[in-house]
């Protein structure tokens, strides 16, 4: 699997549906200046896809007060998103995402995000979290049957924006309003000492 962090995200011009609608020319390079959280799933109609899906719209509003875009992406056709999206929750179907969900079919967006699984011609269940400038910052990939954790991901981008905005470090386990500190022997010394 292929590290990302520290890179510039691959680009991509897809098709996307976004709310309900197909988008013919939907790019990673259009939200420069936007934090960008792109998580892969392997197909619709599937068991629990659904259940992230919902998970991140659930959570959209927390993801958009720190600006941040939320993208799916799966190989899946926009057809094939648009049926998905037309189907009640109850009945597997992600009805009530707003988001924007590519279609990757031919596999590319896939293969540069290094997260096809090649045996099977999906995606693993891959989460990216992209800076304003376009670098990886943050990167995670789960097996087939391991849902993702979306309170992962919005801690991530806290510590992003705590670390642009303070210049201070996140150490384990942090999340907003807990004690950073300088990443410095003393700052290391100065933590341990407050814990």
């Amino acid at each position: 699997m292929g590290v990302l962090v520290g890179k510039k995200a691959p680009d991509f011009h897809l098709k996307a549906v976004v709310k309900g609608k197909i988008e013919n020319q939907f790019s990673l390079s259009s939200h420069i200046g936007k934090y960008v959280v792109l998580f892969f799933y392997p197909l619709d109609f599937t068991f629990v896809c659904p259940t992230e899906l919902h998970a991140f719209q659930e959570r959209l509003g927390e993801f958009e007060s720190r600006g941040a875009q939320v993208i799916g992406c799966s190989i899946d056709s926009c057809f094939s998103h648009i049926a998905w999206l037309d189907t009640p929750r109850a009945r597997g179907g992600i009805q009530g995402v707003e988001y924007p969900i590519l279609s990757d079919i031919n596999k590319r967006v896939c293969r540069d995000y290094d997260v096809l699984k090649e045996d099977e011609g999906i995606a693993y269940r891959g989460l990216f979290l992209i800076d304003k400038a376009g670098i990886v910052r943050h990167q995670i990939v789960n097996d087939l049957p391991l849902g993702r954790s979306v309170n992962e991901a919005i801690r991530m981008i806290d510590a992003l924006i705590f670390f642009e905005e303070n210049g201070e470090v996140c150490p384990a386990d942090w999340s907003k309003g807990k004690k950073s500190m300088k990443a410095t022997s003393e700052g290391l010394s100065e933590y341990f000492a407050a814990t």
